[in-house]
């Protein structure tokens, strides 16, 4: 089975981009695959917690219960990460990584280098009354 290509892309010069929100939101954080097949592995880690908010291996889910993905199916490739019921402790950097059917290295953009993400997202969850505009 060939690589997977991704929707995103990202390079050095490109910035991360950020959610902003406060409590209580269901944030979607969007990660996409191309060709829209489905993956043999998807995983969404936070940087600082070094272990997945969310692992699909072996046609199973496993997560909290504040987190899924936004389709289970993945239909059209599309493996976007809702996190339900936002808290302030939610905040950090997310990473959607994907293994490839016969791989055991994760894939990113059409190149296929192993070991980076698919997509990066910064989620910054501000305290109610706090301007999340960073200003």
């Amino acid at each position: 089975m060939s690589d997977f290509v991704v929707l995103s892309f990202l390079s050095v010069s490109e910035e991360i981009p950020t959610i902003r929100i406060t409590p209580g939101e269901d944030p979607t954080l969007r990660c996409r695959l191309v060709n829209g097949t489905k993956p043999s592995v998807v995983e969404w880690t936070r940087v600082d917690l070094h272990s997945p908010v969310l692992l699909f291996r072996d046609e199973s889910f496993h997560s909290d219960d504040r987190v899924k993905l936004k389709d289970p199916q993945m239909k059209g490739g599309d493996i976007s990460l809702v996190v339900r019921d936002v808290k302030v402790e939610d905040s950090g950097s997310y990473m959607c990584y994907v293994f490839t059917e016969g791989s055991s290295h994760r894939k990113k953009r059409a190149s296929g280098a192993a070991e980076d993400p698919i997509s990066i997202f910064n989620l910054m969850v501000y305290p109610p009354g706090r301007n999340i505009n960073g200003k």
